[in-house]
């Protein structure tokens, strides 16, 4: 496929790496931009007009002008592809070469007579966009200043006195009123529309840092609170085995049933380091253990897995409809985190039995719908009310955080989670998460 004109010349202007960086830079590119644009059409229009018309254009200090043009081109190009740092002020001495090459043009094409000089309203929109308010006022004072020299000129000799009738003097006075005003109502509302712009991008960047990082810190907390639960029992199991061991004597460790317990503690050390290295693993950007998706079957086969090592005698059912079996959801561990949480949570209250069932969603089809359901006695109205919350627990031992961090990961994934009490028969969440096929 072929590049259009202006797409080659943002190439040439890439840097080595071809990466465009810092906001200078490429304001630097597009004013070079526009100046090989207008290099080019002026090159054509010079050569339509000296073919049709019968004035003849000053041929050697146009090609002076484009010669230099051409020069400043090549040294804006090098220093946009080598330069470590363009500044502001880089940027203000490249629009002031353009407004001095033009400036050299309207002096031998008619000054304030030649239409070009419109133009100057363009590098001056150009300027109010690119730099600060300061710069802006500098270059308004000076295309108004050039005009009025231009105009004061073309009025006082008499190259053109055939025409100066008082009619054509009063259109140029007027020209003059009319770029004078223009000049200024650019530099007090453009300048002001590119800083509150630029303002806005700036909030708007602080504000997409704080939020990615908000989710980052909800993600590690949400795994850091599976963790807990995960190093909870293990703890628990190494601290009865080291008690019973402490208690016995010199002769009772030297038995072989000693061997039997320490295995066990080996066991709960491997858990523990296991939980900690999925903690510490999490976030880091070169571990592709973990893929984008995975099939909702193996995502229940490792909550299954935990649930059982974990609470071996808890009595759990886990269901799961025949058509979700082959669902994609995202492998990010914080869901089978959140899941476990609730599960955990629904073993705590309930009286005997716990059941999870996996479900298609019935009106919409692209979710799963994974519900906990206990037979305990449900969830307190007071609890209710502020479910969702941090620090909302009704247990002693529980800094209330579980279904909290819980929330905000399945949130995070698009999807939510409804929690209510059915009557005589516990307490039932329900996760909705966004699958794929």
């Amino acid at each position: 496929m072929k590049k259009t004109g202006t797409t080659w010349i943002n190439t040439l202007l890439r840097g080595t790496n071809g990466e465009l960086r810092s906001a200078p830079r490429i304001s630097l590119q597009r004013l070079l931009v526009l100046r090989a644009l207008v290099m080019i059409t002026g090159i054509l229009g010079t050569i339509v007009f000296d073919f049709f018309s019968p004035l003849n254009l000053p041929v050697a200090p146009i090609l002076a002008l484009l010669a230099g043009i051409t020069a400043s081109l090549v040294l804006g190009i090098w220093r946009a592809r080598t330069a470590t740092l363009i500044n502001t002020r880089e940027l203000a001495a490249h629009l002031a070469l353009d407004f001095a090459f033009l400036t050299v043009l309207l002096i031998y094409t008619g000054g304030a007579t030649n239409p070009l000089i419109s133009y100057l309203l363009v590098l001056l929109a150009v300027g109010a966009t690119l730099l600060n308010l300061f710069w802006a006022n500098i270059f308004a004072a000076l295309a108004i200043v050039v005009y009025t020299v231009l105009l004061l000129v073309g009025i006082a000799t008499d190259q053109h006195a055939e025409h100066m009738v008082p009619d054509f003097q009063v259109h140029l006075v007027g020209m003059w009123v009319t770029f004078v005003v223009s000049a200024l109502l650019i530099t007090a509302f453009v300048s002001r529309m590119a800083q509150a712009i630029r303002s806005r991008e700036v909030t708007l960047a602080k504000a997409r840092e704080n939020e990615m990082r908000n989710e980052q810190l909800v993600a590690i907390g949400t795994l850091a609170a599976g963790t807990a639960h995960a190093l909870g029992t293990p703890l628990s199991t190494m601290a009865v085995l080291l008690s019973e061991l402490d208690e016995q004597s010199e002769q009772q460790l030297q038995e072989q049933s000693v061997k039997a317990d320490i295995h066990v503690l080996r066991e709960q050390v491997v858990r523990c380091k296991h939980s900690l290295d999925q903690l510490t693993r999490f976030y880091n950007k070169n571990d592709h253990s973990q893929p984008g998706q995975l099939r909702l079957s193996s995502f229940d086969e490792a909550v299954r897995d935990y649930i059982t090592n974990i609470h071996p005698g808890a009595r759990i059912d886990f269901t799961m409809e025949p058509a979700c079996g082959e669902l994609l959801i995202s492998a990010d561990i914080t869901i089978r985190h959140a899941l476990i949480n609730i599960i955990e949570n629904a073993l705590k209250a309930a009286h005997s039995r716990v059941s999870v069932t996996y479900s298609r969603g019935v009106t919409q089809q692209h979710h799963v719908l994974m519900s906990v359901q206990d037979d305990g006695p449900g969830i307190p109205p007071e609890v209710m009310e502020s479910m969702g919350e941090p620090f909302i627990s009704t247990r002693s031992d529980s800094m209330g955080l579980g279904i909290f961090l819980a929330n905000a990961s399945i949130q995070r994934h698009g999807g939510s989670i409804e929690m209510f009490n059915v009557k005589d028969a516990g307490a039932r969440t329900v996760i909705r998460l966004p699958v794929s096929e």
